[in-house]
């Protein structure tokens, strides 16, 4: 599956993507915000992960913004499951924050998840981490009020995460919000 946003074209992962998937998260400030992605992150870690299978109905994507010579690789997002629940994720190179790219992209990956009838996504940042918490909420994400441990592999043990929802609704239009009872 691809998407296209206003800037960003998000695609799935090939296997010769691993070298700038490498180059990305690379980075101990980017792993260490992620729950999945081990410390240090190798090539042989890149290459896993742009080796994987695909699920259709949880898509992930690399995050590209497309230039006069191609594309360059800004991060990646996507859907998974956790717990049961659809999760989103994703992660941004450090050399692209503060662009709000990852705002784009997890816009876009919420509109994918309504393309895919959706109802309901989760999300969580560390607590260290609020920047991440800002992105989820300017995309309608609104915390649980659950505050609760996740290990991460980054970081090599267990950290509080903050817990949010966002409820997509059958029928809603893209930019609808879900009205308060």
């Amino acid at each position: 599956m691809f998407h296209r946003t206003q800037r960003l074209f998000l695609r799935p992962v090939f296997p010769d993507d691993w070298e700038a998937i490498f180059a990305g998260i690379a980075d101990e400030t980017v792993v260490r915000n992620l729950a999945k992605a081990p410390w240090p992150y190798r090539p042989k870690d890149a290459k896993a992960f742009a080796a994987r299978g695909q699920d259709p109905s949880l898509p992930s994507f690399i995050v590209t913004e497309p230039t006069a010579r191609g594309e360059r690789l800004i991060g990646s997002a996507g859907l998974g499951e956790d717990a049961g629940e659809v999760e989103v994720g994703y992660w941004i190179a450090r050399e692209y924050w503060g662009r709000g790219y990852a705002s784009e992209a997890l816009a876009g990956v919420i509109e994918v998840a309504r393309m895919l009838g959706l109802d309901r996504l989760t999300a969580g940042h560390f607590l260290d981490n609020p920047a991440s918490g800002r992105v989820l909420e300017k995309n309608g994400f609104t915390p649980t009020g659950r505050v609760m441990p996740r290990f991460s592999c980054g970081r090599g043990k267990e950290s509080l995460v903050r817990q949010y929802e966002r409820l997509l609704g059958a029928g809603m239009a893209s930019g609808d919000e879900p009205q308060a009872a």
